[in-house]
């Protein structure tokens, strides 16, 4: 494949600024031993994970996120998580709206007719805060007072891996209705 070019892509819910400090906050508030916090330039919800794209891979992506009909919603973002598997810390939603489940299912349905291989598991919304924890720290409740996230648009966003680690770049952004 020498000459093609190949991107690492990924569908998310990219944060405003304003939210993006909401999230930051988030973190700092969690103490987490030899854990590595991810980048508060990088902190996003990933809606759909494709992996390894040449271009007309990402057209068809496009292309699907174009077809995809979604309504603005609010996310509370009440709650922390632990996966132990992928050794994660992670904010999320302990009510996920009915339209971002849809607009989830649009996206999967739309790139497994471009022959992506989607995600078979319930969709689960979450911020990945930190990688590499060994085990849950005590986190502080934030259910009662959670951070309120208006998404009004979702992205392509491009995986970019340089000596300084990942960064994470937005190619298109779609608005929803």
């Amino acid at each position: 494949m020498a000459g093609i070019e190949v991107q690492r892509l990924f569908f998310a819910l990219w944060p405003e600024e304003v939210v993006r400090r909401g999230l930051a906050d988030l973190q700092r508030q969690v103490t987490v031993d030899r854990a590595r916090a991810v980048a508060v330039a990088n902190l996003h919800a990933t809606l759909v994970f494709l992996g390894a794209c040449d271009a007309a891979q990402r057209l068809c992506a496009e292309g699907v996120a174009e077809r995809s009909v979604g309504r603005r919603f609010d996310l509370a973002v009440d709650q922390y998580g632990f996966w132990r598997r992928p050794q994660v810390l992670w904010a999320g939603s302990a009510q996920t709206p009915p339209t971002l489940f849809d607009l989830v299912a649009q996206l999967r349905a739309g790139l497994a007719g471009c022959g992506f291989t989607v995600e078979t598991r319930p969709f689960e919304t979450h911020i990945t805060l930190f990688r590499k924890v060994r085990k849950m720290p005590l986190v502080p409740n934030i259910s009662a007072s959670p951070l309120s996230w208006p998404v009004r648009s979702f992205a392509l966003v491009t995986s970019v891996t340089d000596p300084a680690g990942a960064r994470y770049q937005v190619l298109r952004e779609w608005r929803l209705a």
